[in-house]
């Protein structure tokens, strides 16, 4: 490499790296391309987002259950009660009912007696459950904390806890008492508890737990239970092992949190503000959408430094997937249903291309023909989801197309862009070595020259 200025004065460096920036114009030009494709590749990927989770939300609300949108409410007397409560669901129906609250599920609990110890060694119990399957537990030692160690251990949908009895009144030691509980709540939690072994227990020579000194039944295993028209002949119960009730009316589930007999009353209606925010979340979801491209098509004018007029198209500018996303959403949401304008159930689109939902038009519309309305909205989600799909699907949408083909083309400028690399590097080096040879040839000049001098001079010298 050259040593600046060291033979002919120049500034090598500088003007090898001024020839190098007029050789790497065309990779510039090439980076250049890549920024703008990468920032079109980033707005095409959010809008391709926006789009897919449009077709998500419009498929979803297409459906029967996206329309078919119930609100439950327990009173009584009049007042909202504090110990029922109901959500309405998919396949609920309109309707009233009344019922009382006869009693609410709970769990098995049973105590042992004050026990210093477990009276058998090794300690051995076998748990019967309701449907008859039995389980036998045996314990590492009569201690009562490997005995309640052991239950919990073993999965018989029972748990044990020792708990501190008091004290022995003839020897002064402490008593513990195993609280056996179920798992689970309602009549199938019950269990029975022998010390014994099953074999013992099909003998009749095991020993049932609460027929032990001390030992009870704290609370029974029972299901919860409503009654239906409570008081008349038609009076029916429905039981259920938790305090939640899914069975008494289609797609409604209750749940009670405390025993009346005090008749509730339960009413299901349809629900005709969440049905009418179901459509205004999708009229939201397309103007975001449509905002978002707006703004991605404008052309942006600014001043140069000579004080000239700057023309900037924007990311969407021209590009022709966008313009056909943004028509197939639009066409899909103003298109008439069965000869019927949207705009008469409050869904209309303005001049600068932004759609509008009138609640106070669709709520008088579904409250004139609730059925014709929810078909509408169900058709214009329908078509507004096969939009966006036609558009977002990740194998054939158009805009994943689109992306897909502009990451091909960064891949291969990049390709391009590492090929210069090279061929700059290696003109580079060309530059340096034709240079460094430029000093040394003018460094053997100006020996050849001094030498020259020298000689003349001494001819001149001999000559007088």
């Amino acid at each position: 490499m050259a040593v600046d200025g060291l033979i002919s004065g120049l500034n090598t460096t500088q003007l090898i790296d001024q020839l190098m920036q007029a050789e790497a114009v065309p990779q510039t030009l090439l980076k250049n391309k890549v920024t703008d494709s990468t920032t079109f590749i980033t707005a095409m990927q959010t809008l391709n987002t926006k789009i897919a989770s449009l077709a998500t939300a419009a498929t979803a609300l297409a459906k029967p259950a996206g329309t078919d949108l119930h609100t439950a409410s327990v009173s009584s007397g009049g007042v909202a009660s504090t110990s029922v409560t109901a959500t309405a669901g998919a396949g609920a129906v309109d309707g009233t009912i009344d019922f009382t609250v006869d009693r609410l599920a709970q769990s098995q609990v049973t105590v042992t007696g004050p026990l210093t110890q477990w009276p058998d060694q090794p300690p051995t119990l076998t748990f019967v459950a309701a449907d008859g399957t039995t389980k036998q537990v045996t314990a590492a030692s009569s201690s009562l904390a490997d005995v309640a160690a052991a239950i919990n251990k073993a999965g018989v949908g029972v748990s044990a806890t020792q708990v501190a009895a008091g004290l022995d009144p003839a020897t002064g030691a402490k008593l513990y008492r195993l609280q056996l509980s179920s798992a689970q709540t309602g009549a199938a939690g019950a269990f029975t508890v022998y010390r014994g072994t099953p074999a013992d227990v099909t003998a009749g020579t095991a020993t049932n737990l609460l027929n032990d000194p001390g030992a009870a039944q704290v609370r029974q295993a029972q299901d919860a239970q409503v009654t239906l028209w409570a008081g008349s002949s038609a009076a029916q119960s429905v039981t259920s092992a938790t305090n939640t009730f899914d069975s008494v009316l289609p797609g409604v589930s209750i749940t009670v949190s405390a025993a009346s007999a005090t008749p509730v009353t339960l009413t299901v209606g349809r629900d005709d503000t969440s049905i009418s925010n179901a459509a205004n979340s999708l009229v939201t979801s397309l103007n975001d959408i449509f905002t978002f491209i707006s703004q991605k098509q404008a052309v942006t004018t600014g001043t140069d430094a000579a004080g000239g007029t700057t023309v900037t198209a924007g990311t969407f500018t021209g590009e022709s997937s966008v313009r056909d996303a943004n028509q197939k959403l639009t066409d899909a949401v103003i298109a008439p249903i069965n000869g019927v304008s949207p705009s008469t159930y409050g869904i209309s689109i303005t001049s600068d291309g932004q759609v509008t939902f009138d609640k106070t038009v669709f709520a008088a519309a579904i409250a004139k023909n609730p059925d014709a309305v929810k078909s509408a909205l169900a058709t214009i989600s329908q078509r507004v989801a096969d939009a966006a799909n036609a558009v977002s699907d990740k194998y054939d949408g158009t805009i994943t197309q689109k992306i897909q083909g502009e990451q091909s083309t960064v891949k291969s400028l990049n390709a391009q862009i590492a090929d210069w690399d090279t061929r700059l590097a290696d003109r580079k080096s060309t530059l340096q070595k034709t240079y460094a040879n430029l000093e040394v040839q003018l460094q053997q000049l100006q020996s050849q020259s001094s030498w020259l001098t020298g000689q003349l001079a001494s001819l001149s010298s001999s000559g007088k």
